[in-house]
């Protein structure tokens, strides 16, 4: 082993233990006072009031490459706590993590403002929609298939709509529909430069249907070709955990139902924000310790790799330890080593979120 290696295991077995001491000590006394369901003000100033600059990333991100990415639910829910606080990055395959977790309030961080009007066309399309197969139809803008209901299974549901074909006239209406919703059922005060990205947003839902892919919008980094071969929206909802068991945000009406709960009651909220920026991760711990609030998880994708190779991992992990935690606050991150298997995207795993960053803090890194 050499002096670096030696270094880091001596930092982890030290964390371990101060994490051990700091939970035993009891310091989460304080009485939980989150909110019930936030007004439209009170939504609109927390995603203003939180948010940083907007930033860069490669890729606008529409839809998740991880195929796996269900694979760790079974030991999350064994490990972290229901009833809490989420927090995540980037798109959809969030949903599917708090369905299976049932926070209380979620933050959405990304660097990029896109992934807020990605969040803000969502947040409309649920409130909108009264069950599953009526949100696919919106979301994809084609016509409820006949026969579609509430026992459906998911892979029904899509088979039906990968059959269809999608409708400009029905486009134009439910996108008029979300710009409704937002601008004058909520009152949100959004800037043009939001309008023009939710048209953005919705318009590559709308030309590549179910079928969308990473790859496939102009704005991915990759050319915009449509991604032949990647895994597409359809894909991601019907996969499994590994166990045979999917457990998508769409799998049954009752995951479809909790989401449309939460974002009705304004719980969902999109923060622009850099994982080590100075505001974003900052201002939501301040305001979780203030409600006597705990983190139950923390979907980070594969932001930590480009934190390293930019030298600010550590900025990151300050971040984090400003949030109230508890041995059970846990991170999902993507990584790079192909447990589950090749060429279709990242792995998922878990760690433990106070350990981690204080292991990364000590270690200067």
């Amino acid at each position: 082993m050499n002096r670096r290696s030696f270094l880091a295991v001596i930092v982890t077995v030290f964390a371990t233990v101060l994490a051990g001491l700091w939970f035993s000590t009891g310091t989460q006394t304080t009485v939980e006072t989150l909110p019930a369901r936030l007004s439209d003000q009170e939504f609109w100033q927390l995603v203003t009031d939180f948010s940083e600059p907007n930033g860069y990333f490669r890729s606008d991100n529409l839809l998740s490459n991880e195929i796996w990415f269900q694979y760790v639910l079974p030991e999350l829910t064994a490990t972290a706590q229901t009833n809490r606080v989420y927090l995540g990055v980037g798109p959809e395959q969030n949903f599917t993590y708090i369905t299976a977790l049932k926070p209380k309030m979620v933050f959405i961080f990304d660097i990029r403002r896109g992934n807020l009007d990605l969040q803000l066309m969502y947040k409309a399309l649920f409130e909108l929609s009264k069950d599953r197969a009526d949100f696919v139809s919106r979301l994809f803008s084609i016509e409820r298939p006949e026969g579609l209901g509430p026992d459906s299974t998911i892979q029904e549901i899509f088979d039906a709509y990968l059959a269809s074909q999608s409708s400009k006239s029905l486009y134009k209406a439910n996108l008029e529909a979300i710009r409704d919703h937002l601008a004058k059922a909520h009152s949100l005060p959004l800037p043009q430069e939001d309008l023009d990205g939710i048209d953005y947003v919705y318009n590559n839902f709308y030309e590549f249907g179910p079928r969308i892919n990473y790859s496939s919008s102009r704005g991915n980094g990759f050319g915009g070709f449509g991604g032949f071969g990647r895994v597409t929206y359809s894909g991601l909802m019907t996969a499994d955990d590994g166990q045979g068991k999917t457990r998508s945000f769409l799998a049954t009406e009752e995951n479809f139902s909790f989401m449309k709960d939460l974002e009705s009651k304004n719980l969902l909220v999109p923060i622009v924000g850099d994982f080590s920026g100075p505001r974003a991760i900052r201002s939501v711990a301040g305001y979780l310790r203030e409600k006597g609030a705990t983190v139950s998880a923390f979907y980070l994708s594969n932001v930590e790799q480009y934190l390293q190779q930019n030298g600010i991992w550590n900025q990151f992990c300050r971040n984090v330890r400003a949030l109230p935690l508890d041995a059970s606050s846990t991170f999902i991150r993507s990584a790079r080593d192909r447990k589950f298997g090749f060429g279709r995207g990242l792995n998922s795993e878990l760690g433990n979120m106070y350990r981690d960053t204080l292991a990364c803090t000590l270690a200067g890194r």
